[in-house]
């Protein structure tokens, strides 16, 4: 079993690259299954944001994890190899645990500190859990990093000042107007970037929102929160010549706002400025609306240079969250070492055996009278019945180490023979369990009814 994770970033891909290579949430499902119906990965977790995407998988022993994932993702994106491991990174084992517990600290965010990537992480997870892609092993590991990324934020000022891809969009609209105050903002999809972005804006002066959703009732609710108004989206391309400003953040997979519509649009709004931010992957706003006069377009890239306000004292609390992060990986990879089949062939002998001796012990003195002899051979009766009885589960266990569903045995061993404290009283890898008890139960059955022909073939041929 092998920790491995396959990742391109903003650090690493620019958004041309970044937004070929995402998984919305309703295609996750499709992607998960598809992940896991390859021999070599057991457990997978896809993280899809604007600035990432990362797929993190517990994969075989003795394979090449990071090249299984690969070939998944040139087959479900239809891409190029070669120029896609141009853009890649790659990490395995402790790397791997450190890379996430950095993600969910906010260290390797466009902006040391956001706050809205610990809440995508979850999102992700939980996907993964939803459609049994994630078992015993990111179950523990996504957990915990869950609570590293709040202990950081407990701990240190990593996220006081804010500093956020918002607030970067409220930047640059006061570079492009000499105020905020009484402007209008439409906002074009209801996600929650944009109403983060649209509160950030209202915040610094801004009179009037309108929304705009495929689903207008989506949009009735979002216009609700800033006394703003819903529009048809049908109608986006009317309303675009009240605003000032646009920020646009729709899960289409083609451009909304295109060069031709939007200047058709614009011969109504007599010179005056159009802000536009487009926070989508992949954009929704065709680049070339750049070209058209009073237009001042920013893609997600464009706002990574505005971000630099409390950084320098971010990274002095980012040190503080490093050490924070050392100390759970510690924690961690204890867990993870207690996962493997030597401790656990051990804590089951350990078990067996604590229980031979206290039966034996209270057997003793039931019996009463024996000499050295007789004790030294119910001893050696007792102990022989429990190697033997222990034998061949842990013979197999072993020979199972290596194999794709190696852990989930390992697991049902610790579960079978309760050596894992479980508040809950149940397994956290139930459906994997079930799986294997349940192969185990079809393959007495055939045995079964294999013996069962064979005897009354016998009895026919007497």
């Amino acid at each position: 079993m092998h920790l491995t994770l396959v990742g391109l970033s903003h650090k690493t891909a620019p958004v041309e690259i970044r937004e070929k290579l995402t998984f919305p949430a309703h295609r996750q499902e499709e992607a998960l299954s598809l992940l896991l119906a390859t021999p070599d990965v057991a457990e997978a977790v896809l993280l899809s944001t604007c600035n990432r995407t990362e797929i993190y998988a517990v994969t075989a022993a003795e394979v090449d994890g990071p090249g299984a994932i690969i070939d998944f993702l040139v087959d479900y994106h239809d891409l190029d190899r070669h120029e896609l491991v141009r853009y890649l990174y790659f990490s395995q084992g402790e790397a791997v645990i450190r890379r996430l517990f950095r993600v969910v600290s906010s260290l390797d965010s466009m902006v040391i500190g956001e706050a809205q990537i610990l809440g995508q992480v979850k999102e992700a997870y939980e996907h993964a859990f939803a459609n049994d892609a994630s078992g015993r092993i990111f179950n523990k590991l996504f957990r915990q990093s869950f609570e590293v990324g709040k202990r950081v934020r407990s701990e240190t000022d990593i996220g006081e000042n804010a500093v956020s891809i918002s607030y970067a969009a409220v930047e640059l609209a006061k570079k492009v107007f000499d105020t905020l105050e009484g402007r209008t903002i439409l906002i074009l999809g209801a996600g929650k970037m944009s109403e983060l972005t649209a509160k950030h804006l209202v915040g610094n002066g801004v009179r009037s929102v309108l929304v705009a959703n495929r689903t207008f009732e989506r949009a009735e609710e979002l216009a609700a929160r800033f006394c703003g108004s819903a529009i048809r989206y049908d109608e986006l391309f009317e309303w675009i010549r009240d605003a000032d400003i646009v920020i646009s953040s729709t899960a289409a997979t083609r451009y909304v706002v295109t060069k031709d519509k939007l200047a058709r649009a614009m011969r109504g709004r007599k010179g005056s400025p159009l802000f536009m931010i487009d926070i989508a992957v992949p954009r929704d706003i065709d680049p070339d609306v750049n070209e058209l006069d009073d237009v001042f377009l920013y893609d997600i890239d464009d706002l990574n240079g505005v971000v630099e306000t409390n950084l320098e004292e971010r990274m002095r609390e980012a040190r503080r969250a490093e050490e924070i992060i050392a100390e759970e990986i510690v924690a961690f990879e204890r867990w993870l070492e207690s996962m493997e089949v030597v401790p656990t062939v051990a804590a089951m002998r350990a078990k067996a055996e604590q229980i031979r001796s206290n039966e034996l012990e209270k057997a003793i003195k039931r019996l009463g009278g024996l000499s050295e002899k007789e004790l030294k051979t119910v001893d050696a009766l007792t102990a022989s019945i429990v190697n033997k009885m222990l034998h061949g589960p842990t013979a197999r266990l072993k020979q199972t180490a290596g194999e794709k569903e190696g852990y989930a045995y390992v697991e049902a061993a610790r579960f079978l023979y309760g050596l894992d404290a479980n508040p809950e009283g149940k397994s956290p890898h139930t459906g994997l369990i079930k799986s294997l008890l349940g192969k185990a139960e079809k393959a007495a059955e055939r045995a079964a009814e294999k013996a069962s022909k064979k005897e009354m073939g016998d009895t026919i041929g007497c």
